[in-house]
């Protein structure tokens, strides 16, 4: 089974994982990165996650300062998260001001989330 859209609520998901004794994958992914960015494998046993990058993306954390989230976070780093990728969109149709806003200056899609 695979769920994705919406994070789903822990003991949902271990639920469905009990009820239907099947591997419940998370995946992460928006319109822009053409579906799935990442996704959990069947193997892992631990749930809340979404997984690694699909094998056709990278991932890279931004600074937000005004929000006190930095990549040099310790033990976990904060930011915003970019996607690159050949499955990474490459502009919004006829809108040139919307697809530099979505571009950072190295080429790197931003997701607008916060991880």
């Amino acid at each position: 089974m695979l769920t994705a859209s919406a994070p789903i609520d822990l003991e949902v998901l271990n639920f469905l994982k009990v009820c239907f004794c099947v591997p419940v994958l998370e995946g992460y992914g928006l319109t822009e990165t053409s579906g799935a960015a990442s996704c959990t494998h069947a193997d892992d046993p631990h749930s809340g996650h979404v997984g690694g990058p699909a094998l056709c993306n990278k991932f890279r954390v931004r600074d937000v300062p005004e929000m006190n989230y930095l990549s040099s976070d310790v033990p976990y780093p904060r930011g915003e998260l970019l996607i690159s990728g050949p499955n990474v969109f490459s502009g919004y149709y006829k809108r040139p001001d919307l697809t530099a806003d979505a571009f950072d200056e190295e080429g790197w899609f931003i997701t607008g989330d916060v991880v």
